[in-house]
């Protein structure tokens, strides 16, 4: 009998240790982070776009969850990346406002911030940043500085898909760059590049975890989609023939990238997170639109809905729940915590205004992190300073710009108290009806400033 009972113990001690060794040889999942530019908060086909053709984003929203009350920390491109990649708001990470496209110009993510990358890179994993930058092009702030292994991309705003060069403001300037050095492939499409770029880097990593940092610079202008959707879209009105055939372009590179990763079977290995950085462009250079904000008034550099409220998934096979979606409140810094819970990486020591959202996407019934909170925005410091601040069902906006497409007025709406449960397209303005909320709201900012 006790000679039975030390065979039982001594099996349970080996089963345990041999479990634990199982798991501690489990290789940690994968990560890459898409983030779309300027992408309009309903232009996908899972969001309800029915003119648009986007197949494989919509196939990644059915193998994962759809959030779709999700936040970008900006309506433009620099500071809401800057929140993505460090988990906290774009003022406290450094970045107000966007960074230049020049170089040797100023602004950008501080050194000091520690990156997405930087986390990952501390746990082992491999690390690429693929696209676009935006945050800094001087080399203590470029991606090979900031915790990226390799980066491939153009470090400004914005490129010509095939020539390279930043056209927009000052000298023309050719920006492609390899971990810092300039490379030239003329007349290549840009995607076409990513694409190649990001499956040669997960052949050469695929038996370690990697990170990659997918920072597409579509459907930002210029709007260059393939031929043969600028002639599928012939016949939708101008400019959304244009921005959809550039649309569906970004699509098909997705779908490519899709099954470069399930050739390499990994997809199960591999949480996949898509976001956009901020709503559609109604800039000259952008046509003046193209894009959708659907129900939410505004669109990029707006505080209103449409410039902030955007598409926005998660998924991995067999780990979490598939064609799920969730209405919680979520937001773009939350993706730091969040993947550092899902991977089982430790996060950054610095205080983090994202939270994680694992459990939110465990469970549909859970609440979201943020309630009973509130959530932040600013763009610019000082007195022109844009901020918003929602707390509930209440947003108070302040000192933004009505940009939504079809909006003649482009100026400053000085102060804007809107209710999102009674009125979702922000069209009426509740400040003098419920002044106790405004106040309340400022003085919710005031401490955040002063945190």
């Amino acid at each position: 009998m006790k000679f039975s009972l030390l065979v039982l113990a001594a099996s349970c001690v080996l089963g345990s240790a041999f479990a634990a060794t199982a798991a501690a040889a489990e290789p940690k999942p994968n990560v890459i982070l898409i983030v779309a530019d300027d992408q309009g908060s309903i232009d996908l086909g899972c969001y309800g776009a029915k003119d648009l053709v986007t197949p494989n984003t919509d196939a990644l929203a059915a193998r994962g969850v759809r959030f779709t009350q999700f936040y970008s920390a900006a309506p433009v491109c620099s500071p809401s990346r800057a929140g993505t990649l460090t988990g906290r708001y774009p003022v406290r990470a450094g970045v107000p406002g966007n960074a230049a496209s020049q170089k040797r110009g100023r602004g950008g993510l501080p050194p000091a911030e520690i990156t997405m990358a930087e986390m990952f890179k501390a746990a082992g994993y491999a690390t690429a940043h693929i696209g676009k930058w935006h945050l800094g092009y001087v080399p203590v702030m470029m991606p090979n500085a900031q915790g990226f292994d390799h980066s491939f991309g153009h470090m400004g705003g914005c490129i010509d898909n095939y020539s390279h060069f930043f056209y927009w403001s000052g000298p023309n300037i050719h920006d492609l760059h390899r971990n810092g050095i300039e490379v030239h492939h003329d007349g290549q499409y840009f995607p076409d590049l990513m694409l190649r770029e990001a499956g040669e880097f997960m052949e050469r990593n695929h038996e370690r975890p990697f990170f990659i940092y997918y920072a597409m610079n579509t459907p930002h202008y210029p709007y260059q989609g393939d031929a043969k959707w600028l002639e599928h879209f012939k016949n939708l009105p101008y400019p959304r023939n244009l921005y959809a055939a550039f649309i569906a372009s970004q699509d098909e590179r997705l779908g490519a990238l899709f099954a470069r990763i399930d050739a390499l079977r990994l997809r199960d290995r591999t949480i996949i997170v898509y976001q956009s950085d901020n709503g559609y462009s109604t800039e000259e250079r952008a046509h003046f639109g193209g894009g959708d904000s659907g129900p939410y008034r505004g669109a990029k550099f707006s505080l209103f809905e449409g410039g902030i409220r955007l598409p926005a998934i998660v998924s991995w096979p067999g780990q979490l729940p598939q064609n799920e979606v969730r209405t919680q409140l979520a937001h773009a810094c939350d993706f730091l915590p969040t993947l550092a819970e899902l991977t089982g990486v430790k996060p950054p020591a610095a205080p983090l205004d994202g939270r994680s959202l694992a459990a939110v996407l465990r469970n549909p019934g859970a609440s979201s992190p943020h309630a009973g909170s509130a959530l932040h925005w600013q763009t610019g410091n000082g007195a022109n300073a844009e901020w918003a601040v929602r707390e509930g069902d209440w947003k108070l906006i302040v000192n933004t710009r009505d940009t939504g497409a079809g909006d003649t007025d482009r100026g400053r709406v000085p102060l804007f108290l809107a209710n999102l449960k009674d009125d979702l397209g922000e069209k009426t303005n509740f400040a003098e009806q419920r002044p106790e909320v405004v106040a309340r709201l400022r003085q919710l900012h005031e401490s955040y400033l002063r945190d």
